[in-house]
């Protein structure tokens, strides 16, 4: 089921609320969190029902490893129980038995299996097989395996709860306390990817239980800006950049430049859109998820960027990854090597494809370079940079840097990316305005394309060149603008705001017959 959708809309959403709020004011605290979880496992096996039973088999698989390893430190104490010794939770080996220490890595062990083994059966296996036999001239089988909606972001969810509770910083919580962790339905298939001391203490807060008007209020108002974002811009720039990358031969160098910068701004009002709507709803269930994006385009370096761009799926490799790897704790050398291979991990985690590998590569090689502090944008860093260049440099030099990363990263093949590169020697061909004409079929300038049509079509194709240029300047425009949470927390209340955001709900309501999918649902 989609945000942008009549039935998200109209049926499940208001349904879904009254059920909550009604049973939390009955005091069936229980049954509103079972009434939760029912609704977030209808709204992912709306997609396919087939689905439904992956995430169910994760679920209970991560939960009987977590229940086993509950077991054994009921059957031995540690000290870690007791209340005086709080302070020592952040030693792992602190009054812990050397039994509870041995069981507590083979959890961790069984539960990276479980987790990586299903990410990797249904989203990397036949890329694997696929160079096995290219590699081997062996010719095994595909699979032809359907990706599961949003199942890298589940899985990692539950990857870090199994990763804490072996670490000793988890509970072992009741089984419908867990299962409405994993299947909240706000972020359950596109993020943010939420820690379970985030979520799950908020749904046993008696506070949050109760209907909070001025949090509805900001929920609305986030979700409508993000629903905004994806219906009204970013599927409209998503018809530019997909004509671009499946005719990449037929581009010259400014339509490469148009089509990098539209998807650009595609990919940002496309996922940080999602995200907007997932906090939003989020806020009107009385739940506060983690911030996923703080303005990534105003940043000075890609380092920078990455801090700011999908936060929680860079604190989830920084912590999960990063500082198991040895973090910055052992010597400058690894610590850049580090950094590279979480880069590249995060490549794959986008997809089973060699561009992803590459776009994470590249992208390590330039935060590697970012780290190495030779040049730098900000005098205020702990260690700055020799060299300091002012910051509006850093933010154009950044955005160029990310955008040209995207080559690899939405190209189909290494080969469109190649093509798309050579595009860059083409100069001025006089495809630009095929192009245009190519792409600007939006229900938007129907009416205009009829007028020029008929009085002036010698211009029609330069008003398609306006529309286009217009369209990419409001996009630069509003990315630099202030993010949702800082427009909520500015004008909460304020009567345009209210008036703006009742017209942007028509528009977007109006605009669903244009639905398509978000793009991080293939991730």
């Amino acid at each position: 089921m989609l945000f942008n959708s009549y039935i998200f809309i109209f049926a499940f959403l208001p349904i879904t609320l009254a059920g909550w709020y009604i049973l939390n004011k009955l005091n069936k605290c229980k049954l509103s969190l079972a009434f939760l979880t029912g609704m977030s496992l209808w709204f992912y096996g709306y997609f396919n029902i087939s689905y439904l039973w992956i995430i169910v088999l994760s679920m209970l698989g991560n939960y009987a490893i977590s229940a086993i390893l509950g077991h054994f430190e009921r059957m031995n104490p540690t000290e870690e129980e007791s209340e005086t010794a709080t302070c020592k939770k952040n030693n792992e080996n602190a009054g812990i038995p050397a039994k509870i220490r041995i069981i507590r890595r083979i959890s961790m062990v069984a539960g990276v299996i479980l987790n990586l083994g299903i990410l990797f059966y249904y989203k990397y296996f036949d890329f694997f097989i696929e160079n096995i036999n290219a590699l081997f001239g062996s010719s095994f089988n595909l699979r032809n395996i359907l990706l599961p909606l949003g199942i890298s972001f589940f899985t990692f969810q539950q990857l870090s709860y199994i990763i804490d509770r072996a670490w000793g910083k988890a509970d072992h919580y009741s089984f419908l306390d867990y299962a409405a962790f994993v299947t909240f339905f706000p972020q359950l298939v596109a993020g943010p990817i939420v820690l379970h001391t985030e979520l799950v203490p908020q749904f046993h807060n008696y506070h949050k239980k109760s209907f909070d008007p001025d949090m509805f209020y900001d929920g609305i108002v986030s979700f409508v800006i993000g629903l905004s974002k994806k219906v009204l811009l970013a599927d409209t720039l998503a018809v530019i950049a997909n004509y671009g990358f499946d005719n990449a031969r037929l581009l010259d160098t400014f339509s490469t430049i148009c089509i990098l910068i539209a998807y650009s701004l595609e990919l940002y009002f496309d996922f940080s859109g999602y995200s907007d709507m997932a906090i939003g709803l989020g806020y009107m269930f009385g739940i506060k998820l983690p911030v996923n994006f703080n303005s990534p385009y105003k940043s000075r370096s890609l380092k920078e960027l990455w801090g700011r761009w999908h936060i929680t799926l860079t604190r989830f490799m920084t912590t999960y990854l990063y500082i198991p790897l040895g973090g910055n704790r052992k010597g400058r050398v690894r610590t850049l090597i580090n950094i590279f291979i979480v880069f590249l991990f995060s490549g794959l985690w986008h997809g089973s494809a060699w561009t992803y590998v590459v776009w994470g590569a590249l992208t390590g090689i330039i935060v590697v370079w970012d780290n190495l502090g030779i040049i730098g944008f900000n005098p205020n860093e702990k260690r700055p940079a020799r060299i300091i260049l002012p910051g509006w440099l850093g933010v154009i030099f950044t955005n160029i840097a990310f955008t040209g990363l995207l080559i690899p990263f939405r190209s189909d093949n290494l080969t469109t990316a190649a093509e798309l590169l050579k595009n860059f020697t083409k100069g001025w061909t006089g495809n630009f305005p095929k192009m245009v004409d190519a792409t600007v079929k939006f229900p938007e300038t129907y009416v205009l394309d009829q007028i020029f049509t008929k009085i002036a079509p010698q211009y029609l194709t330069i008003t398609h060149i306006i529309y286009i240029v217009l369209l990419l300047a409001l996009g630069i425009f509003i990315m630099t603008r202030k993010n949702v949470a800082e427009i909520v927390e500015s004008y909460r209340g304020r009567r345009f705001l209210n008036i703006f955001v009742v017209l942007l709900l028509v528009y977007c309501i109006i605009s669903f017959s244009q639905v398509s999918t978000f793009i991080y649902f293939n991730f």
